[in-house]
């Protein structure tokens, strides 16, 4: 709801007013807090990673929720024998620039 919400604020406080909610003797922070905020994807974006990161991260569930334990297996390039593939470049080019 915010997601949305929040845009369709600042796109009609725009429309009807010309000019954002934030409205200083500054135009270019002005820009650089209305832009942002009329887009629905980043308030989404923003509220999404906000509430990712505010739930308990030692927790197994919240951390399988999340995708933390398969990134576990590649935290060291060692651990496991999938890393090279993982970790390699495209076309070959690990030949030349190798893993550490």
């Amino acid at each position: 709801f915010l997601g949305l919400s929040v845009p369709q604020y600042f796109n009609e406080y725009t429309a009807i007013n010309a000019y954002g909610p934030v409205h200083t003797s500054a135009r270019w922070f002005n820009d650089m807090v209305n832009v942002p905020f009329s887009s629905e994807a980043f308030v989404a974006g923003l509220l999404a990673y906000f509430l990712d990161n505010t739930m308990h991260k030692k927790e197994a569930q919240i951390r399988k929720d999340r995708g933390k334990h398969w990134w576990d297996k590649f935290k060291s390039y060692k651990t496991d024998a999938r890393s090279e593939e993982f970790y390699s470049l495209p076309f070959n080019l690990n030949k030349y620039f190798p893993s550490v």
